[in-house]
């Protein structure tokens, strides 16, 4: 499925990922238009969570796709369900500062298209 909408140039694909090891995270993003490698960020935090470093990283990787003019579609590939959850739990937790900005930049998305 990833494979066939890859190709359009009006879907962009963002793969994250993090980790932490000695105390520091790492989280890394890439972004793919039209099956063509375009954006990777990759942060360094100190003494944070490994869904706080899972969602910021989600929240990079859709920040950058919402920049692009011709996007309409976003499909977000990540092995942390648990993180990618919490952007749309309405219940109290800490990683709501995460799951807000997120999800504003989605509403760019489905008000724009």
């Amino acid at each position: 499925m990833v494979l066939e909408v890859s190709l359009s140039s009006s879907t962009a694909i963002v793969i994250s990922d993090a980790s932490i090891k000695n105390d520091i995270a790492t989280s890394i993003s890439h972004m793919h238009i039209a099956n063509q490698p375009l954006i990777k960020t990759l942060y360094h935090a100190v003494f944070v969570t490994t869904t706080e470093a899972e969602l910021f990283a989600i929240r990079c990787g859709i920040n950058q796709a919402c920049s692009k003019e011709n996007v309409s579609k976003i499909v977000v590939v990540t092995d942390s369900i648990h993180a990618a959850n919490k952007i749309f739990d309405t219940t109290s937790h800490p990683y709501q500062g995460q799951a807000v900005a997120i999800l504003s930049n989605l509403h760019q998305i489905f008000t724009k298209n």
